[in-house]
């Protein structure tokens, strides 16, 4: 089985500093390293976890600028960012980039992949039959050595 365990999950928001200070404050989570991605947000980290990549990803949503979000993401709209609406994606570690390709265009699914900046860790993005996105995280080395086959 590629898939190893969650890795996180990210929640998109119009109020990134209330969603901070219930995820530091209250839940007790670290702010940590987060790379320069074009649209705003914030890493949490519950310690020792690093390596892992945190375990919540607050997405801030800039209305003056949302094409940095867009572009990486997609387009949501704010309607849908209430409830579990605000889940954003559900993110897993895995192995095996080339055989999860290959599952994923045999099924006939979209997909679509990206190498984060500044982290070695290559995404592919799918959402399943209810259209949750589902975020597979690859190390990047694995997308340089077959070729990047962006969808």
């Amino acid at each position: 089985m590629p898939i190893s365990k969650l890795a996180h999950f990210s929640v998109r928001t119009t109020d990134i500093e209330a969603t901070r200070r219930f995820y530091t404050g209250i839940l007790g989570f670290k702010e940590g390293y987060r790379p320069a991605f074009k649209f705003p947000g914030i890493w949490l980290y519950r310690g020792g976890d690093e390596a892992d990549y945190g375990v919540v990803h607050i997405i801030g949503i800039d209305k003056a600028d949302p094409s940095g979000l867009t572009e990486y993401l997609g387009e949501m709209d704010e309607s849908r960012l209430q409830g579990s609406g605000a889940i954003d994606h559900v993110a897993f570690l895995a192995t095996d980039l080339a055989d999860m390709r290959r599952r994923l265009r045999e099924a006939g699914l979209a997909f679509r992949e990206r190498t984060v900046p500044d982290m070695g860790l290559h995404q592919v993005f799918v959402e399943d039959p209810s259209s949750v996105t589902i975020e597979l995280n690859f190390p990047a080395a694995e997308a340089q050595a077959s070729g990047a086959g962006h969808e």
